[in-house]
């Protein structure tokens, strides 16, 4: 247990803080991937379908092609009739091919595949891409049983200093919240091997300050020093946060 003291009880609120900011950190970060990949996703997904229904097409056409020229080839002279219709329906089929294979070429080069590549390479990385969902939500799972831990120990802390005053906690948490909020740079940093998003951090700060009420908080410390400023007009206005 924290000493029931005013250092002591914003020391340890703060590096409560300090965690639940990580967490909601790591938890947007982590979020931000599974976005990313879900969306790569839902665009690879159907690809595959269309790659596979164009190289069926593709040997369907080119089967029936290859059967029809084998019976032309075969087919008397005489048979007028039968030999334009087989023509135009080769010809036909030469155009559809023509098409398809076009179709299968822009496809392949917009994933910037080989020309010569065949569906394995789609379900190859659509299978890294599913791997890596899986790991996201397996940290994401763990990092928010962490978050509701030091939620739960915020609360619990909180409780313990309901006797102390207020105004003297605010004041004394906003002295030292300076220097943990550089060391969870620091030890986000460390983390994840690259400097946090500024963009990233700012979402995380709003997040971890509506879990722990601080809107509510200040509106009530910002109450108390009105009242007292009336009380006792000598105590000075100021209001830092």
């Amino acid at each position: 247990l924290v000493a029931r003291t005013v250092p002591a009880i914003a020391e340890g609120l703060e590096k409560l803080r300090s965690r639940v900011l990580i967490f909601c950190y790591q938890l947007s970060h982590i979020r931000g991937g599974k976005s990313h990949i879900q969306k790569s996703l839902a665009v690879w997904r159907p690809e595959l379908e269309r790659y596979t229904g164009l190289v069926q097409q593709i040997k369907e056409k080119s089967k029936e092609r290859k059967a029809l020229i084998a019976e032309k080839k075969e087919l008397p002279v005489y048979r007028v009739k039968r030999h334009k219709a087989l023509a135009v329906r080769i010809a036909e089929l030469t155009e559809d091919l023509e098409e398809l294979r076009s179709e299968k070429a822009l496809l392949l080069q917009k994933f910037e595949y080989a020309e010569d590549a065949d569906a394995e390479a789609f379900r190859k990385d659509i299978a890294i891409m599913e791997a890596g969902l899986k790991k996201l939500e397996a940290q994401e799972e763990k990092y928010s049983a962490e978050l509701d831990k030091a939620l739960d120990e915020y609360a619990e802390l909180k409780a313990q200093a309901v006797d102390l005053d207020p105004v003297e906690l605010y004041k004394a948490r906003q002295v030292i919240r300076p220097a943990l909020e550089k060391a969870v740079k620091k030890q986000l940093e460390d983390t994840m091997q690259e400097k946090p998003s500024l963009i990233v951090l700012l979402s995380a700060k709003q997040e971890a300050s509506r879990l722990l009420g601080e809107d509510a908080e200040e509106r009530q410390v910002r109450q108390m020093l009105i009242r007292r400023q009336r009380s006792d007009p000598q105590k000075p206005k100021h209001f830092q946060r």
